[in-house]
């Protein structure tokens, strides 16, 4: 299983529910930093990146990474916690 960090920069209009609710309800995801969120499971970045764009703006950024190793301090959630 791996994991995975999806971070995203929502601009004009932050819509963030929509996408939160989409992290968490399909994904089984968690939020690790204010706009990072850590999931597991058997995804691929593509197929994650393709159906968050269903959940943000055009002009909207987005960033999903396949991690097999990271540190973090004093965050909301540990990834091994998952």
């Amino acid at each position: 299983m791996a994991t995975f960090f999806v971070t995203y920069d929502l601009m004009k209009q932050k819509d963030y529910p929509k996408l939160w609710d989409r992290l968490q309800r399909y994904y089984g995801a968690k939020r690790v930093l204010l706009s990072v969120w850590v999931l597991k499971g058997h995804h691929s970045v593509r197929g994650i990146r393709d159906d968050l764009t269903n959940y943000i703006d055009s002009d909207d950024k987005l960033l999903v990474i396949e991690s097999i190793d990271w540190a973090g301090l004093r965050l909301m959630v540990s990834p091994n916690d998952m």
